[in-house]
């Protein structure tokens, strides 16, 4: 596939156990425009993850990763975290998880949420 994102390759969303990829392009478009806005470099920890993905696997519900609608970003410090929430904020980004390493990010389409982990 062309890259055609300023900033990522369609292939570091790749699953991390099985390589697949169902990735929304829009979606990596808005992480384009998200990191822009920031104005650092983000290295992507998760993008998509097929059903059978240990962490998948587990849950009830469809996770927005399966959807190809989520990525989560590490972040160095407390400053990066602030800008990432910060700008994910105003974009519209539906789900904004904090952890210590990583900022969770995606594009549901129900009430906004934010949470810890």
């Amino acid at each position: 596939m062309s890259n055609e994102f300023k900033y990522f390759t369609y292939e570091e969303f790749n699953c991390q156990e099985t390589g697949n990829n169902a990735m929304s392009i829009a979606f990596i478009h808005r992480l384009d425009e998200l990191r822009e806005k920031c104005g650092f470099p983000f290295t992507i920890t998760s993008g998509y993850r097929d059903r059978t993905h240990s962490v998948e696997a587990k849950k009830k519900k469809v996770g927005q990763h399966v959807l190809g609608i989520a990525a989560d970003i590490a972040v160095a410090d407390g400053n990066q975290k602030y800008v990432i929430i910060k700008n994910a904020m105003e974009m519209g980004f539906g789900g904004i998880g904090v952890a210590n390493t990583f900022i969770h990010v995606d594009d549901r389409k129900s009430v906004p949420v934010v949470w810890s982990y």
